[in-house]
């Protein structure tokens, strides 16, 4: 009980400092992944807010949960039916300094707990990021960065990159990794995406001397494509709607070396969601 209030209290301190701003959002999404063996459907929330300092620094903080339920085809991995339910929080705060006119540095820490059921000091991680963006012309920039990541489903050192390009008013270009997206917008209210993201997790399990096979957590991975549609009903909502496809999805137990000792063989499948979000 000590340890899951000390790792609370640790996520709850960036909320003391969120105030009623110009720059304040809540939403939440829903999101449904259906293969051939299991549905995933997975619930997030989530508090953000950023500020300027000065005219050359800008931060950023967003504090999430995200609740996972894993639901397995009736009579199949009945060893592993237990394996149904995991939780994240996770809490990102971002830093931004403009060196000069086209030139800036971004920088973000990431502290989560990810675990099954039962909350512990083991379930503690940490992620970040470091990157340069530098501004080419009125209309392009790249960054270029490393990030420690769980896009592979397990934290990791990777680099990263992005060429953004405005094609015009109403268009945009990211080529990427490990995101990428083009996006046109119609009028203000109406925005269209179409996204590739390489994404993933993992979590902690409670009980890994239950599983017979040295599992102490699972690991979950894919490629998505999808196109976005978002919303904006007046200054204070908006809707987004998601319809896609995941590419070499992968859901694997692993043992605390990383080594995958079990995998379910899920493949691919579709990916539909919706979402809400309050911004003032």
């Amino acid at each position: 009980m000590k340890t899951r209030f000390l790792i609370c209290s640790f996520f709850l301190i960036s909320i003391f400092n969120m105030k009623a701003q110009e720059n304040f959002s809540v939403s939440a999404n829903v999101k449904t992944e259906p293969t051939d063996k299991i549905k995933f459907n997975e619930t997030n929330i989530g508090i953000s807010f950023n500020k300027n300092i000065g005219a050359k620094n800008k931060i950023t903080n967003t504090l999430e949960y995200s609740n996972l339920k894993v639901n397995y085809e009736l009579g199949s991995n009945t060893a592993y039916e237990q394996l149904d339910q995991f939780n994240q929080i996770k809490n990102r705060f971002g830093f931004s300094h403009e060196i000069s006119n086209t030139t800036k540095l971004n920088f973000s820490i990431t502290p989560m707990v990810n675990f099954q059921s039962n909350l512990n000091t083991d379930d503690f991680s940490l992620l970040g990021s470091f990157e340069v963006q530098q501004q080419l012309s009125s209309k392009t920039f790249i960054s270029i960065g490393v990030a420690r990541t769980t896009i592979f489903g397990t934290p990791k050192f990777m680099p990263t990159l992005g060429f953004n390009y405005q094609i015009n008013d109403q268009s945009s270009l990211l080529i990427g990794f490990p995101d990428s997206k083009i996006s046109y917008s119609n009028n203000i209210r109406n925005k269209f995406s179409l996204n590739n993201n390489f994404n993933g997790n993992f979590y902690r399990l409670d009980q890994q001397n239950t599983l017979n096979n040295n599992a102490s957590k699972v690991s979950l991975s894919q490629m998505t494509t999808a196109l976005e549609y978002e919303r904006n009903v007046d200054k204070n909502w908006l809707f987004n709607f998601k319809a896609g496809y995941d590419f070499n999805k992968k859901y694997n137990l692993q043992d605390n070396d990383n080594h995958n000792v079990y995998d379910f063989n899920t493949g691919n499948g579709y990916v539909l969601g919706v979402g809400i979000k309050y911004k003032q």
